[in-house]
């Protein structure tokens, strides 16, 4: 047993010689080595005594903790049917690099039954394979006290993000065990999920759990937490919105305590196999870019769909396209850049992308698989965070001195499995068709593209690998991370050395396609801050936090039916709504009340009316603004009346003209926003630049018609994203023009949004 114990087997089909522990590569092949470690969930003491060998492959290390000595074939894998606490796991697949996944299941023999065994890949564990000594990472509650202050506020961050994702599957009480609650450097990981009870944890559970930290949290942020978790507590704070927003503040404060220097490389190469190269990236390939000097450093990765004169024209419209929309989002101050709003942009810039390929494609009469796309992952440093945009299979792994971290997930029919809980990752992918896309930028409209931006904060040195899958393929970069990425962080290799030997273990390693890589090496500077972070908590927020875990993704295959460029807007049934007799009365003490200000302020003011608010440039954060807040697309709430700038498309022939004015009915989520987006139920009111009516049912609005247009509707259901191009947003003073038109009937418009 001992030597089947210190026995490792190469997972080359063509080799699987047998290899000590201690090596990292085949003796026999030279193919890496790799050290699946596993956490076993099960209800006793152990599994077994360390040096056992379970189901002839898993080598007990410690009493929960398995080595796989043959990493080379399939797990066993459990009936989902069966086992619905796994499907939890499953759909948390969008935060791995917090929750671990399904590896597969033993069966071990007790007395006279046998036992199901669930395993755990990549858990929170501290290993030491020259000796091979396994230690659990630390518990947060005790990490805690030696961390700085950043990094006691970005675990707070990460907590806060995880909780509604986490609630909505059963198991927030994860975030409250301390056992479980782990932490690899700046990350947080869980061992496990831990069920929720028949009473599901809330925000005041949270609170308290928090308060436990107070007593060592850094002289800094002390005061902060303490505040925060009170808040939650007493349900000042009653959403996660708004906790982030609360904490977001906060990190902004400490921000200015951090610098950092950042570089970038890039690499792009035809590979052996190819007679093109359909990928692009930027900066351009062999480009050394610092900020600084620079002012922007933005990294660009696409791998081009559609063949000759397809995939190479796809790609670099994608890049050019981005690059000049994320341009004019970098002149903002990083202090005055709200992050909601700027995720927000990202996704606008990759829709705007997405257009203009699709118009192409149109222009051409290209159709079905002749359509012509590109995959996107990009990845835009912006203070003490990252911001992380991806379409498709090119992907974006986070390296740290403490692991490798892929924190894309594939937009292919495999990932989609998994989400969905209908299947295993290890499994999901060795089903036919597993690695299509479910889309890519151009293959339709950008109503129904769907692309996944997230952000990232970053308190320690680390270096973010973007790559096309003519790398990624064949867990290449698991297997050659830590001998050839690892070095630029401790110091024994540059970036573009680095670019250079990727592309080549592309090329011989896989060899089957294209290879594009772009490495953002990140290095911090952090001194604790003398001043003390004080705790602003802004009002509740309207909007609920959106569940992306279990949103469906697209279901449309790339080579589908044809497509044609059209912007359709994404509506739902608007209810009418009564008012309430019991607010009759207070509300005419209101009103006048306001005429009386408006009427002293008039005499006040030299001017009787004032200007029109414009926000050309939506990542500025309105908390910095002059009181009394400007409005903005940001706080709209119903009521309020929005001025296009430009001409704005409903699809169907229809098009809102420049200068309509819309009256906010109501604002309420997306069921399939973008990161960050809300939709908005708006009456049209007029345009007084012609005189062609918007509706009979309203004869003094006023609106320009586009010829041969259909009549427009008295209402229309907007995404945010599309006013953040088009809107301006009146003044509260401001002349109201639809206040002198009739109130429509509100209408049912028919949902045409994408499922």
């Amino acid at each position: 047993m001992e030597n089947d114990a210190a026995t490792l087997y190469c997972p080359n089909e063509n080799c699987q010689a047998a290899n000590p522990l201690t090596h990292k590569f085949c003796q026999r092949c030279s193919t890496p080595l790799p050290k699946n470690y596993l956490w076993v969930v099960v209800d006793s003491p152990s599994v077994g005594s360390p040096g056992e060998i379970l189901a002839d492959r898993y080598l007990i290390i410690d009493k929960f903790v398995l080595l796989d000595t043959k990493p080379g074939l399939l797990a066993l894998t459990p009936e989902l049917d069966n086992l619905q606490p796994l499907k939890a796991y499953l759909r948390l697949i969008p935060y791995r690099i917090h929750v671990p996944q399904v590896y597969g299941v033993i069966f071990v023999a007790d007395g006279s039954s046998e036992r199901e065994i669930l395993l755990l890949e990549k858990p929170p564990l501290l290993v030491d394979d020259t000796i091979q000594q396994v230690h659990l990472g630390s518990e947060l509650t005790t990490a805690w006290r030696d961390a700085t202050s950043m990094r006691q506020l970005n675990w707070l961050w990460q907590i806060a993000h995880l909780w509604q994702p986490l609630a909505s599957e059963g198991v927030a009480s994860s975030l409250l065990d301390s056992y479980v609650l782990r932490v690899e450097g700046s990350l947080v990981r869980l061992l496990e999920l831990r069920f929720d009870s028949a009473t599901s944890p809330e925000l005041p559970q949270l609170g308290e759990f928090w308060q436990q930290l107070v007593r060592n949290a850094k002289p800094a942020i002390a005061e902060f937490v303490d505040r925060v978790s009170l808040s939650l507590i007493q349900k000042e704070i009653n959403s996660t919105d708004q906790l982030i927003a609360v904490l977001d503040r906060g990190l902004a404060g400490l921000g200015r305590s951090q610098t950092p220097t950042i570089q970038i490389i890039t690499k792009t190469d035809t590979g052996p196999s190819r007679q093109r190269n359909e990928d692009a990236c930027s900066p351009p390939s062999g480009t050394l870019v610092s900020k600084p000097p620079q002012s922007t450093a933005l990294a660009i990765v696409c791998d081009g769909i559609g063949g000759h004169e397809g995939g190479n024209v796809a790609s670099n419209l994608a890049i050019e396209t981005i690059q000049q929309q994320v341009q004019q989002l970098t002149k903002v101050p990083y202090d005055h850049i709200d992050p909601s709003l700027l995720l927000n942009d990202l996704d606008k810039a990759v829709a705007m992308a997405n257009d203009k390929i699709s118009q192409r494609n149109d222009t051409e009469n290209r159709q079905g698989r002749q359509r012509m796309g590109t995959t996107l992952v990009m990845a835009l440093p912006v203070a003490h965070e990252m911001y992380i945009t991806h379409v498709g299979d090119s992907r974006a792994y986070w390296i740290t001195r403490h692991g490798c971290y892929q924190v894309t997930l594939d937009d292919d029919v495999a990932s989609r499995e998994v989400r969905l809980g209908y299947a295993i990752y290890r499994d999901a992918v060795q089903q036919a068709a597993a690695g299509s896309l479910v889309q890519a930028l151009g293959m339709g409209p950008s109503t129904a593209l769907h692309p996944t931006s997230g952000r990232f904060l970053l308190d320690e040195d680390a270096v973010f690998l973007l790559t096309s899958d003519g790398l990624s393929d064949f867990d290449r970069v698991e297997e050659y991370w830590e001998t050839e990425i690892l070095p630029i962080l401790v110091g024994e290799a540059n970036i573009a050395t680095v670019a250079d030997r990727l592309v080549e273990i592309a090329n011989t390693k896989n060899g089957h396609d294209n290879v594009t890589v772009a490495l953002v090496h990140y290095q911090v500077q952090y001194w604790e801050p003398e001043i003390t972070i004080k705790a602003v908590i802004p009002e509740s927020y309207s909007a609920k936090t959106v569940d992306l875990a279990s949103r469906a993704t697209d279901t449309t295959l790339l080579g589908s039916p044809n497509h044609k460029t059209q912007v359709i807007p994404e509506k739902e049934p608007v209810k009418t709504r009564q008012f309430p007799l019991q607010w009759i009365v207070p509300l005419i003490f209101v009103v006048a009340a306001g005429c009386l200000g408006l009427f002293v302020k008039q005499l006040r003011s030299p001017s009787g009316a004032s200007p029109i608010f414009s926000n050309p440039i939506q990542t500025l954060n309105p908390s910095i603004e002059a009181t009394p807040t400007p409005r903005s697309l940001a706080n709209v709430s119903p009521g309020w009346v929005i001025k296009t700038n430009n001409d704005i498309s409903l699809g169907n022939n229809q098009s809102l003209p420049r200068g309509t004015f819309l009256e906010v009915i109501e604002k309420k989520s997306n069921p399939n926003p973008a990161s960050g987006s809300f939709l908005m139920s708006m009456r049209v009111c007029a345009n007084k630049s012609t005189q062609t009516p918007a509706n009979t049912n309203t004869p003094d609005v006023t609106t320009s018609v586009p010829p041969n247009s259909k009549p427009l509707p008295a209402t229309v259901l907007l995404n945010s994203s599309q006013l953040n191009r088009f809107g301006v947003v009146l003044q509260s003073d401001a002349p109201n023009p639809c206040r002198s038109v009739t109130q429509p009937p509100v209408t049912e418009p028919r949902d045409t949004s994408p499922t």
